[in-house]
């Protein structure tokens, strides 16, 4: 089969790029010919989805939007499996060389901001169905930014990336929220939960450690919850009275803000510490994973998934985490962690989360092992697998069609 992978990025600016570094390899190690179509290829600080010589990549920025057409539509796909564009033009002329399997990664044609949260007079998830209606919420809630025109052009581009869903042959979705979240919106999505790859690397744990280890992992902005997990470490260091060392790793336009706190609150408290170090990945990524205790995830938006749990808990590692969007999906009360109330999310409700994983050894060993568990019940095989027949399915139906 061939199968053209259709993304706005080849560099690994988020989860999603990291999911189809692994999807291609695997793809074409099952045998399939699989093909790249991306719009633009930055930051050049970031590594790129890795491609072998043997798959042909078109870059829209580099070669223009028609070459680049033409170029897909040269190599022939059978289907088209696409992961969101900038332009919703180009993902409209894609769909017209072949039958297209969207996978949701985000809110994708279901909010004008993409983030579907709520900032005044609290930040909290937003359920509504996206609509015109819509901008009777966007400035008193502060869904985005307050400028009108920007408002006004993203609504006209989400409606177009809303109607262009519809058009899919297939509509997939990675967790039960975010398959709830389509159907809201009139699309019969089918769940195909993500996975984390395989790792032969485990968490090393000593029945009394010396000082807790507590990991963020993710970009750094507001919504992410960085804020509020440092204004929560007071509350949690008084009551496991342990040293806290904490890292947080990645980037963002937040990352001096919280430095800044960090700074602040390791010269009040002496038995707080922080690292700072920027994105990791690869081996690097593996041992600070290995090295830490918990992981934290205060986000404070309606994440899609939040990937960096199970990719986590493949090593032995639990979570605490606000209740929001796709981490229930994964994240169990007592199992592989603790959630916090997120309806509002509280600087209390996420300390009491932390607390409740690390104060008693034998519960947190339970959560260790739920966590490894959980996370190795997210099988890459049958992602692969079902991924593989769904598009079996598409081209079987597109060539049925064609006959009639």
């Amino acid at each position: 089969m061939r199968i053209a992978v259709v993304s706005w990025n080849r560099r690994k600016v988020g989860g999603t790029e990291t999911y189809l570094d692994y999807i291609i390899r695997e793809l074409t190690r099952a045998g399939h010919q699989v093909a790249f179509w991306h719009e633009t290829d930055e930051p050049l600080s970031r590594d790129q989805i890795a491609l072998t010589e043997e798959t042909p990549a078109w870059h829209v920025a580099e070669i223009g939007a028609e070459k680049a057409l033409a170029e897909l539509r040269r190599w022939s796909p059978d289907v088209i499996f696409s992961h969101g564009l900038l332009a919703p033009r180009l993902e409209a002329a894609t769909l017209e060389i072949a039958p297209g399997v969207f996978f949701g990664h985000g809110y994708y044609g279901t909010c004008i901001s993409g983030t579907k949260t709520w900032s005044n007079p609290t930040t909290r998830p937003c359920d509504r169905a996206f609509g015109p209606k819509c901008f009777l919420h966007f400035y008193p809630h502060r869904c985005g930014g307050l400028n009108p025109l920007t408002m006004l052009s993203e609504y006209r581009r989400q409606s177009q990336r809303l109607e262009l869903l519809h058009r899919y042959a297939r509509v997939l979705a990675g967790s039960e929220h975010m398959r709830a979240e389509f159907a809201r919106h009139g699309l019969n999505a089918r769940l195909v939960r993500l996975f984390v790859a395989p790792s032969s690397s485990t968490s090393d744990w000593v029945a009394e450690p010396s000082h807790w280890r507590i990991l963020f992992l993710g970009r750094m902005d507001r919504l992410k919850g960085g804020l509020s997990l440092l204004e929560s470490l007071p509350k949690i260091s008084s009551v496991l009275k342990r040293p806290l060392h904490v890292t947080f790793a990645g980037d963002g336009p937040d990352r001096e803000l919280w430095e800044r706190r960090a700074s602040n609150l390791r010269a009040d408290l002496k038995d707080l510490s922080f690292d700072f170090p920027g994105w990791v990945t690869g081996d690097a990524l593996e041992s600070l994973l290995a090295e830490s205790d918990l992981l934290a995830m205060p986000s404070l938006w309606p994440e899609p998934f939040g990937l960096s749990g199970p990719q986590a808990g493949l090593r032995g590692v639990p979570a605490a985490a606000f209740a929001v969007g796709g981490i229930s999906d994964w994240l169990k009360d007592g199992v592989n962690g603790f959630l916090a109330p997120a309806d509002p999310p509280t600087l209390q409700g996420l300390a009491d989360a932390v607390i409740k994983c690390l104060r008693d050894p034998s519960v947190y060993l339970r959560l260790r092992s739920g966590a490894a568990k959980m996370a190795q019940s997210l099988s890459e095989k049958d992602h692969v697998s079902e991924l593989i027949r769904i598009f079996e399915e598409v081209t079987v139906t597109t060539v049925q069609n064609e006959k009639r």
